[in-house]
């Protein structure tokens, strides 16, 4: 008894030793912030001094106060069409990518290496260099239009209010597509070849064969896609930031929360720490919330399929 003892204490001090690290860094850099953010969203502010308990004044503020209501619908309106059209795009042509590949393995490694290669650039930078691409100056994606005689698609990208947002949902598109492309690989390479086969001797097109065997299998894989999408199109700002600036675009067209957080925290008045606090929870609440149900939902089509 007293060897299992120590050899279970042993074990522990190890578990310890190796996550204990991550561990401190987790709480330093997430739990920290958390939790001062939320003491800070239930008091006023006078600038940087603390001012008395308010309770859920903040919040009240931001849910129903003009202009902050109005804004605050519009980002998070843009933010659903972010995520709606980061899942048409991105994961769509990420799923493809990674049929094409899974088909044809000559060239694998390298095709998901270009593919990927985006992920290593910050966003602020991918960001300016796109606003650059399509600036109606000098930007070679209007020279390229006029050249090939499509003068009449040539236009103000970003300072349109009605292309600027879809512009952004390409932009992030084109860089992140890579990592649905490696996650839905890893999934297809998972598919028993058995299956495959049995499905093509019964006479089944390639088609038929992805719907009926393959997309089955991976659709926990697609769960996991669709929630990491979902929190990554929620919590986007830098991106956004460098290609329309602190105000959103023209006409606010590309406003999402992040950005309104940002406004708030750098320009919202005497009171910006309280404000900015409290959309920082309420951001929170709304995507944990959310994440948590979708993943509960998943593990449970696991269990019970």
């Amino acid at each position: 008894m007293a060897k299992r003892g120590a050899g279970s204490s042993g074990r522990v001090g190890w578990t310890a030793f190796f996550c204990g690290p991550a561990a401190l860094l987790y709480t330093v850099f997430v739990v920290v912030p958390l939790v001062t953010a939320l003491w800070y969203s239930i008091f006023s502010w006078r600038g940087t001094t603390q001012g008395p308990l308010s309770g859920l004044d903040n919040y009240a503020t931001v849910l129903t106060a003009y202009p902050y209501q109005d804004q605050l619908l519009r980002a998070f309106g843009h933010n659903g069409v972010f995520f709606v059209g980061t899942m048409l795009v991105q994961n769509t042509v990420g799923l493809a990518l990674a049929l094409l590949l899974h088909r044809a393995p000559l060239g694998r490694r390298l095709f998901q290496t270009l593919y990927s290669l985006p992920y290593l650039i910050s966003p602020l930078v991918v960001g300016y260099l796109w606003s650059m691409l399509l600036s109606p100056s000098f930007g070679p994606v209007n020279a390229v239009l006029e050249a090939v005689g499509l003068d009449a698609l040539a236009r103000p990208w970003l300072g349109d209010p009605g292309t600027a947002l879809p512009v952004v949902v390409l932009v992030n598109a084109w860089q992140w597509v890579g990592g649905p492309m490696l996650i839905f690989g890893a999934a297809l390479a998972a598919v028993p070849a058995e299956l495959e086969e049995s499905a093509r001797i019964d006479g089944a097109s390639a088609w038929k064969t992805f719907w009926t065997v393959r997309f089955p299998l991976i659709l926990p894989t697609v769960g996991v896609v669709t929630l990491l999408t979902f929190i990554g199109t929620f919590n986007v700002f830098d991106l956004v930031f460098a290609l329309g600036g602190s105000s959103g675009g023209p006409g606010q067209a590309m406003d999402v929360l992040g950005l309104l957080f940002y406004r708030l925290a750098f320009q919202g008045g005497v009171n910006a720490i309280g404000l900015s606090s409290a959309l920082a929870m309420l951001m929170f609440v709304f995507v944990f919330g959310i994440s948590l149900l979708v993943d509960r939902m998943l593990r449970r089509r696991e269990v019970n399929p």
